[in-house]
């Protein structure tokens, strides 16, 4: 029981990603079915519905597999930076609610902008520099950088 607590711990973001990413496939799933019965019904208005209905599977599908090919490369670059022990470090001070300092992540924060622009080819800077977003509270730039770094890690010049 208790290996299996400890891997459910472990392992508990990747579970609800698993449970979300099955809701969404039912729904996907459920959406095309329905866009499909308007699509054959004889009435034109309900043929249009159903076009458009047909849309939001095809959107929905491209969103999840975006995602979650976003989540896998940024895991696969983490596991490498951890390995060469760069990954940073998360000794921020926090709050009493578990929330960062902000002036500590901002003064953190400064740190990686410099080294993201003196190695501006290094996807580990980029990535570095996207966990300092992240804790500075910028989702956006968090997301960019990361971004970013998962075309350098490819072997593609970002953008």
């Amino acid at each position: 029981m208790d290996t299996f607590l400890a891997a459910f711990r472990k392992n508990r973001t990747k579970i609800w990603v698993g449970a979300v990413t099955l809701l969404l496939v039912f729904y996907l799933v459920v959406s095309f079915q329905r866009s499909v019965l308007l699509l054959l019904d004889s009435n034109l208005t309900a043929k249009a519905i159903g076009a458009a209905y047909l849309v939001l599977p095809v959107i929905g599908a491209w969103a999840m597999i975006r995602e979650l090919m976003f989540g896998a490369r940024t895991e696969q670059m983490a596991k490498v930076l951890e390995a060469e022990g760069g990954l940073p470090v998360d000794d921020l001070p926090r709050t009493p609610g578990g929330r960062i300092v902000r002036s500590a992540a901002d003064q953190e924060f400064e740190k990686y902008r410099v080294e993201a622009e003196a190695a501006p080819d290094d996807w580990r800077s980029w990535f570095r520099l996207s966990c300092a977003y992240d804790a500075a509270g910028d989702r956006k730039r968090a997301r960019a950088s990361m971004r970013d770094a998962i075309r350098l890690f490819r072997g593609k010049v970002p953008a």
